[in-house]
């Protein structure tokens, strides 16, 4: 194993595949902790930093690598931000993107404009070893709106439901470069390579 090697600690294929899209230019390795049969974290944090923590400090302490992981989520401002850290199981434990999509749509049925505002979060951490005491940490974050119903098929999650005015499109409808450019995950982990590479 490299030592560039880096877990990614997450088991969402969409996820795995944006990461490493925006990685591959870093000369960073990143393997996805399922490649090393590491167990799913209990994410039990009170936000998305204490979720990102967790699953980060426990795919380091499975591979005994240094890992990153996100947390990620749709905060809907006449919701009074929920979904957030419950984006990924906002229908239920096991919920399908579908199925929280619909969810959210649901709940947003009576929501007019110009209420409909929302924004994607994402919090990225990077551990060097399971009990790092001065992890890495970065944010950012994606201002958008709610559609009624989903445009576009590109993405995951509520990514064809989340309308960008000044692109005139959903985030589904952009191709995987404009939508690494200008997304929240995009944003935060290019505040983390570039951090990494500092500290190198």
């Amino acid at each position: 194993m490299s030592a560039d090697t880096i877990i990614l600690a997450t088991g969402n294929a969409g996820k795995v595949r944006e990461l490493q899209q925006l990685l591959q230019k870093s000369g960073l390795i990143v393997v996805p902790q399922s490649n090393h049969q590491v167990p799913e974290a209990t994410e039990d944090g009170a936000g998305f930093i204490e979720n990102a923590l967790i699953k980060a400090r426990n795919a380091s302490a499975h591979t005994g690598l240094p890992a990153i992981a996100d947390d990620s989520g749709i905060a809907v401002d006449a919701l009074d931000g929920a979904p957030g850290i419950h984006s990924a199981r906002y229908a239920g434990e096991h919920a399908s993107d579908q199925e929280n999509l619909r969810r959210l749509l649901k709940n947003m049925q009576d929501i007019k404009e110009p209420d409909r505002t929302a924004r994607f979060i994402c919090l990225m951490v990077h551990v060097r070893h399971a009990d790092d005491p001065t992890p890495i940490i970065c944010q950012g974050e994606w201002r958008g709106r709610l559609l009624t119903e989903p445009a576009g098929n590109n993405g995951f999650g509520y990514d064809p439901i989340f309308y960008l005015p000044e692109r005139g499109c959903t985030s589904a409808q952009l191709d995987s470069d404009e939508k690494n450019a200008l997304s929240h995950r995009g944003q935060a982990l290019r505040c983390l390579v570039k951090q990494l590479r500092s500290a190198s």
